[in-house]
């Protein structure tokens, strides 16, 4: 493998990366591209190891002996700091991130996404580490645009709406709309990260996801997701295409939304991993500004994608409206837009997104259409019980 060069012009020595959270969505695709095109050593921690199993066997594989899984749960397992210490750079994509659950269990969103995270970042301040934490774009919340009166003219004004990391509020709903707990936990620990990184010289990137989308996103409740809850938009509405049922659109569809493709997305965290001089202290929006539609837009397009992809015709009636608290329960709020400004991951790192809206769609719908027929198919194969 020829000598990688940083964005600087420097070699990049081969590092140790600790991945928490590695056996996910997120976590498979970063690990197959340092597989593939890095010389990093990746421990790879998780509870499953479902999606990366393809990357840890057979032994033949050009890239054995770089990966290593450890069988964790962050919350209870005193392995957890000399995993840590064996690294150089750790990268915490561990948390809960399903909608349905942010008022259902607020508890548990709290602790997974505040408490659970807070070890990861002591021991890598008190052992020297650099981290590159995972948050969200939802810690953004509700626009400053959404507080208007609905007919005035600036709410047509970027000013009002496009996400910046270093200037924009962070406005989120009242207490009892327990849909804000999970926003509010992930911004508390990035308050903590740059705390650290202010007082005690912790070297931290901050990734804000805009909606990543691609191949082995939990998508079919029990196959390829958890057995409970109301996954994600996109998500949900793969469910809707694949049991042939209408798609639902929670209070019209009009909320707005960027999708960005997960190998564009990962191409950045590459870049932040491989030029640490210049992400450290930074916070970065990872997503796709190009790639903006309302959810309703969305299902049209979705509907359209998988009619191709599947042969399938299209439902006579293709979506239906649900009301919010209908299809999420007591509680919830929503933001309405959600559309990032890139000037600092451009300024630092070079980077921007390639994949259109149209083509992210087909590739994971292709995928998902493929999966789905896959465990059809294995769950009619088994012999059921006389």
């Amino acid at each position: 493998m020829a000598a990688r060069m940083d964005l600087d012009g420097r070699p990049i020595k081969p590092m140790t990366i600790c991945m928490i959270g590695a056996g996910g969505f997120i976590g498979s695709h970063l690990c197959e591209k340092l597989m593939a095109e890095t010389p990093h050593k990746v421990l790879a921690l998780d509870v499953y190891n479902d999606k990366i199993k393809h990357l840890l066997e057979p032994d033949s594989l050009p890239w054995a002996g770089r990966i290593e899984f450890h069988r964790i749960n962050i919350k209870h397992d005193s392995r957890l700091e000399g995993l840590i210490k064996m690294a150089d750079l750790t990268i915490n994509l561990a948390a809960i991130c399903t909608p349905a659950d942010y008022n259902t269990r607020p508890l548990d969103t709290i602790y997974s996404n505040f408490i659970d995270a807070l070890p990861v970042v002591k021991y890598c301040s008190e052992n020297n580490k650099r981290l590159i934490h995972f948050s969200t774009c939802e810690v953004y919340g509700k626009t400053i645009g959404s507080f208007l009166p609905k007919d005035s003219p600036l709410r047509k004004d970027p000013a009002y709406y496009v996400l910046k990391e270093d200037t924009s509020p962070c406005i989120f709903g009242s207490i009892e709309k327990q849909r804000w707990s999970y926003a509010c936990a992930k911004q508390l620990i990035e308050r903590l990260i740059y705390a650290e990184g202010a007082e005690n010289g912790l070297d931290f990137t901050i990734v804000r996801p805009f909606n990543w989308i691609g191949p082995r996103m939990d998508f079919i409740p029990g196959i390829d997701g958890p057995s409970e809850g109301v996954p994600r938009v996109l998500a949900c509405f793969s469910n809707n295409l694949l049991r042939r049922e209408p798609l639902k659109l929670v209070d019209g569809g009009q909320s707005q939304r960027t999708f960005v493709y997960i190998k564009d997305a990962i191409e950045a965290v590459l870049l932040m991993i491989e030029n640490p001089d210049r992400a450290n202290g930074h916070i970065f929006n990872v997503g796709n500004p190009n790639n903006e539609v309302t959810v309703r837009q969305l299902a049209e397009m979705m509907t359209q994608v998988y009619t191709r992809v599947s042969g399938e015709p299209m439902l006579q009636s293709p979506s239906i409206d649900v009301s919010s608290k209908e299809f999420y329960g007591e509680g919830y709020d929503d933001s309405d837009k959600r559309i990032l400004d890139m000037t600092i991951i451009n300024k630092q790192l070079g980077w921007n997104p390639k994949t259109s809206l149209w083509d992210l769609l087909e590739s994971t719908l292709t995928y998902q259409h493929r999966t789905y027929a896959e465990a059809i198919k294995k769950s009619m194969a088994k012999p059921t019980a006389s």
